[in-house]
């Protein structure tokens, strides 16, 4: 049976996977609800350097800043997920899973019955398409609520959760992360250039991410010049030998652009964000965004593309937007797909002017760093956690006042 397993296309095996722990996994009580302690677990790839960890991270410590009672739980499948502690177990607190749709219900099963008995279990889920694939539905059933990130999520997964979707954009500004004094020279950078940093990670589509967009733009901008530079930080990149083949394909023989693959603690990697006159992010589309947004917090100028939940935080007065136009998703790894779905390509042209633009202004630069980093401190404070987590509160309290 493995071996006939083995053999089915990946495609197939990820739904054949999805759906049968869907159908194992328990599914969320409505009728009634149970009931919310205060306080919340925040659990995902909580180690792992990955966005959904990331994404973990950001709203634990942004609790511990805003006074909301929190306990951090490793949940995941590539991790594995921990035993949960007697006093997580013995609590009724909410469980905030940020862990995409459909692991979702294999990691539940791993959690266990007692744990998730009377217990509301809300997704923290983004989706970058405005169309939400099949293989998502059927973990709709096994959460009372869908948090996520910005409103172009939002619009999504409604149609696989109407009515229980809530936008909570990742509290950034409530917690911030202190970069590191790491400057240019830690990190083998030019002095005397200005800076372009493209940071991805290729688990999360090579597609998607667009990097050879990023690259064709940087050289039909500046060409060989000694005094710009572009840095491309790529995580993950050993699991994928094939889209790392491209990428030096694409720079063999420049001389300004190099390529980046070391893991940093997060105080680093905001260092080497720092360290950047412009990061660039030629995007087909983000279900956050959160390379662009963390550089606007550190004052940098940011490039991106005027689409998906970038757009939501980012125009022409705290960045710099790339025009584009809508083409149909196609993902050679699938993942990226749905039936009807559209995404961005960046107009060329339109990013190059934009990098010449910045990287020929300084004070261009540093009036969009601190436009940027203002609009970062005002549109992601926490408010909305708060409000969020109030909100389960009150529903708490109002059925054990009805009781």
């Amino acid at each position: 049976m493995h071996s006939l397993w083995r053999r089915l296309p990946a495609e197939q095996r990820r739904r054949g996977a999805a759906g049968l722990t869907a159908w194992l996994a328990p599914k969320a009580t409505h009728h009634p609800m149970p009931d919310a302690e205060d306080g919340l677990i925040i659990a995902g790839e909580i180690g792992r350097e990955s966005g959904l960890g990331e994404g973990a991270r950001i709203m634990l410590r942004a609790c511990g800043a805003l006074g909301i009672p929190a306990s951090g739980l490793q949940a995941g499948l590539l991790e594995g997920s921990e035993r949960p502690g007697r006093t997580l177990e013995d609590s009724t607190a909410p469980l905030i899973l940020h862990v995409n749709a459909p692991t979702l219900p294999a990691v539940l099963l791993r959690l266990g019955k007692r744990f998730l008995r009377q217990r509301r279990i809300i997704g923290y889920w983004a989706w970058e398409l405005p169309v939400v694939p099949p293989i998502w539905r059927a973990a709709a059933a096994c959460v009372h609520e869908v948090w996520t990130p910005s409103a172009f999520s939002a619009r999504a997964l409604e149609d696989i959760a109407a009515g229980r979707v809530r936008v909570v954009p990742h509290a950034l500004a409530a917690a911030p992360v202190r970069p590191s004094h790491l400057d240019r020279a830690a990190f083998g950078l030019p002095e005397d250039a200005v800076v372009v940093l493209v940071s991805f990670s290729l688990a999360s589509s090579f597609e998607r991410k667009n990097p050879l967009a990023a690259i064709h733009a940087f050289r039909a901008a500046f060409g060989n010049r000694a005094d710009r530079f572009l840095l491309l930080k790529i995580s993950h990149g050993g699991h994928y030998p094939e889209d790392m083949g491209r990428l030096r394909e694409a720079i063999a023989g420049v001389s300004n652009i190099r390529i980046e693959e070391r893991l940093f603690p997060t105080a680093d990697s905001h260092a080497l964000t720092r360290c950047a006159d412009i990061v660039l992010s030629l995007h087909r589309s983000e279900g956050f965004g959160l390379v662009p947004a963390e550089a606007m917090q550190l004052g940098r100028t940011v490039v991106a593309t005027d689409w998906s939940a970038t757009a939501e935080f980012l125009d022409g007065e705290c960045g710099l937007p790339v025009p584009y136009r809508l083409v149909p998703a196609r993902d050679p790894r699938g993942v990226f797909e749905a039936k009807g779905a559209v995404w961005a390509e960046a107009d060329l042209g339109g990013a190059v002017q934009a990098l010449q633009r910045a990287a020929g202004d300084e004070a261009l630069r540093r009036q969009l760093g601190e436009k940027a980093a203002a609009v970062v401190r005002e549109r992601f404070s926490g408010e909305e956690l708060v409000a969020a987590h109030w909100a389960l509160m009150r529903r708490g309290l109002s059925q054990r006042n009805v009781a």
